[in-house]
């Protein structure tokens, strides 16, 4: 089962097993189910926000290998997984979304350059929380965050990790009155 075709209630994600839970969560932050199964042991968790802010505590946490290993997982905007078609079923929705799977073949060229200059420099990929940009913020952004210090980079990058967790979260957990902005 598609763990993005229902939504749990907290109660029922606090009732779930680990496996469960890891399997429900695992993807939340990409690639990345040490973090669901890191988070787990918190339960209960109040409401889908309260379960978040154990995920952000969890990566702040982590030093600066760790954070640099969560972006790693992410894969290039449009990139080769993309034209492979083996991206996640969320980040295929969350790029389709910002428009990046209508790209003319230039504008194709120009970001996978800016990926690789990017990758080059700070040694992971560009994150961004497609969710909430189109393709013309994405390619600005990418354009203006090239001149960053690894260290902000990396900062930035956690913070577009988070947004786009945040978002994941509201697609498997049920969430009356709850902001979808962070």
């Amino acid at each position: 089962m598609d763990p993005l075709t229902t939504w749990k209630s907290v109660p029922e994600v606090n009732q779930m097993g680990y496996e469960e839970f890891v399997t429900v969560f695992g993807n939340v932050v990409e690639h990345c189910s040490l973090v669901a199964a890191a988070v787990w042991k918190f339960r209960p968790f109040k409401d889908v926000r309260h379960l978040h802010e154990e995920i952000c505590i969890f990566i702040d946490q982590l030093p600066t290998a760790g954070g640099e290993g969560i972006l790693r997982l992410h894969p290039d905007l449009a990139g080769r997984a993309a034209r492979e078609a083996t991206l996640t079923s969320e980040s295929n929705r969350e790029q389709r979304a910002a428009g990046l799977t209508d790209l003319t073949h230039e504008e194709k060229m120009q970001l996978t350059r800016m990926n690789d200059s990017y990758r080059s420099k700070f040694g992971f990929p560009f994150v961004i929380c497609a969710r909430r940009n189109k393709k013309e913020a994405i390619m600005e952004g990418i354009r203006s965050r090239l001149k960053n210090s690894p260290e902000v980079e990396l900062h930035k990058g956690l913070g577009e990790v988070k947004k786009i967790c945040y978002l994941r979260l509201l697609d498997l957990v049920e969430h009356e009155g709850v902001e979808s902005r962070l």
